[in-house]
């Protein structure tokens, strides 16, 4: 019996040194995904498992049901395998995790390692608010939306350390839609800031949709501005071509197109021109509805990533979006001197909020003013004083609505205005010369001394008519003198005409008997 025992002791020791060692007693892998754990559907990817120079194969797992299952096995004597999946899908999203083994047995798994496929669900809207242009050390919000309720939200701070957040979704009452804010809080120029934002289902947390387009922060800083122009006017039909030019005497290399209440801005590389300026054309036509609005633009140097103060804003309108034409008109009429006062009224019988007048080649920016209802139709009066013969032109008129005030109605006939140069006095003709001082002084007098005779004249009606009416007070005082009766106690019997008519004078006399 201790034969047996001691011949199966050293058959124990024997077979144990040929045991495969328990799992975990290895080093773990380490596990890596290439070009990224949040990769775009259709993408090939590549595991690479990293284990030791011992390693004789490797293994890929999947979690399923809070479960591994092996997905690949390896045989490589290398150090590390590579475990490639072409034209991943949604089903592919998920947990890894990957082992290796020596002679020694199978090493402890790896961390687990997420891969998320996107690009299954429509993309939601990433804007900033108030605005994507922040000053140095500003704060600004960043508002995802979408229209699927039952998904979450997810942001993305791109860069060489990507940074991500999960939000929850709200519901917004007055859109119909679901959305969630992230408030980014300072925004330095240190770094740059570019985010997208992807919507999920809670049941998937690991499948998202398309992202975002992408909204970088531009951060403004007190350097001068830029001018912002156009070569094809502010007001434009439908079709045409217009280009926005962006330019300065500051040496920029590149330059930023903002739209406001846009969501992005567009960036194009500065040019110099042979008289030193720097500048960069944006191509916006052909235009339509959308391109109604107001732009500014920045410069920057490609050593800062700070941009410079915003140009003057610059609003682009435009025409026919409105089925009316409003009528222009002008008082006292379309030639004038540069002495006079000119209106033109701009009129509608359909309803307009704003009216504006513009002038062809002007450039400055069209006048507005508010509607007023009058009788009718709604109208405004724009007025010009100091008329000088650089008004002189071509004007129309167009309305708009507050609610899209960069969408304008057709626009009225043109209106030729011609100022001239010359002064002219209204009472004179036109072929008559202007009047001398001398001449003046003479007209002058003449007017005083006609004043003068108008005046006698009056005092002279005046006086014939008090005379006038002195002597009708004395004819009646001697009237009632003889109604009086000379032979009192006595009737008078007898009249003739010219006692009735002296007796018309006496009613208040007494019958006497």
């Amino acid at each position: 019996m201790t034969f047996t025992f001691i011949a199966l002791l050293c058959l124990g020791l024997t077979l144990g040194l040929r045991t495969p060692v328990l799992a975990g007693a290895l080093p773990k892998p380490v596990l890596r995904v290439q070009p990224d754990s949040v990769v775009y559907k259709q993408t090939t990817v590549t595991f690479v498992c990293e284990g030791t120079t011992e390693a004789k194969a490797y293994r890929l797992y999947k979690e399923e049901n809070q479960k591994l299952k092996r997905i690949e096995f390896l045989q490589n004597p290398k150090n590390k395998a590579e475990f490639s999946i072409s034209k991943i899908d949604r089903y592919h999203a998920g947990q890894y995790r990957c082992q290796y083994r020596t002679r020694d047995g199978w090493s402890e798994y790896s961390d687990s390692l997420e891969l998320v496929v996107t690009g299954v669900y429509s993309k939601p809207i990433l804007s900033a608010h108030p605005s994507p242009v922040v000053t140095e050390g500003g704060n600004v919000i960043l508002q995802c939306v979408s229209g699927q309720g039952y998904h979450s939200f997810v942001m993305m701070k791109e860069g060489p350390q990507k940074l991500y957040w999960t939000l929850d979704t709200q519901y917004n009452p007055y859109t119909g839609q679901f959305q969630d804010l992230l408030f980014v809080d300072p925004v330095t120029s240190s770094q740059r800031w570019t985010f997208r934002c992807y919507s999920f289902n809670r049941n998937r947390p690991l499948v998202w949709s398309e992202p975002s387009d992408p909204l970088e922060l531009l951060v403004s800083g007190l350097s001068k501005k830029p001018s912002l122009l156009t070569h094809q006017g502010q007001i434009l039909d439908p079709g045409k071509s217009l280009t926005l030019q962006c330019c300065s005497d500051i040496n920029y290399d590149r330059f930023a197109l903002y739209k406001l209440g846009g969501a992005v801005f567009t960036q194009n590389d500065g040019q110099w021109t042979q008289s030193g300026l720097s500048l960069a054309n944006f191509t916006l036509g052909p235009v339509s509805s959308s391109t109604g609005g107001q732009y500014r633009c920045y410069g920057a140097h490609n050593l800062s990533s700070v941009w410079s103060a915003s140009s003057d804003p610059l609003d682009i309108l435009i025409t026919g979006q409105r089925s009316f034409s409003p009528s222009l008109s002008v008082k006292p009429n379309s030639t004038v001197h540069s002495v006079d006062i000119v209106t033109l009224l701009c009129q509608s019988p359909y309803k307009v909020d704003t009216f504006i007048l513009s002038k062809e080649g002007a450039a400055h920016q069209p006048q507005r003013l508010k509607a007023k209802f009058h009788v009718w139709d709604f109208q405004a009066e724009f007025s010009m004083s100091a008329v000088t013969s650089d008004l002189s032109g071509i004007y129309r008129c167009y309305g708009s609505w507050d609610s899209s005030p960069y969408l304008l109605s057709h626009g009225s006939g043109p209106v030729e205005l011609t100022v001239s140069g010359s002064i002219r006095a209204s009472s004179t003709p036109p072929s008559r010369p202007m009047p001398t001082a001398a001449s003046e002084n003479q007209d002058h007098t003449v007017e005083n001394i006609i004043r003068m005779g108008m005046a006698v004249m009056i005092l002279i009606v005046l006086g014939i008519l008090v005379f006038e009416a002195w002597g009708s007070q004395r004819q009646i005082h001697h009237a009632a003198e003889r109604c009086r009766d000379p032979w009192p106690g006595t009737r008078l019997s007898s009249r003739n005409p010219i006692d009735e008519r002296e007796e018309g004078f006496c009613m208040w006399g007494t019958s006497r008997s």
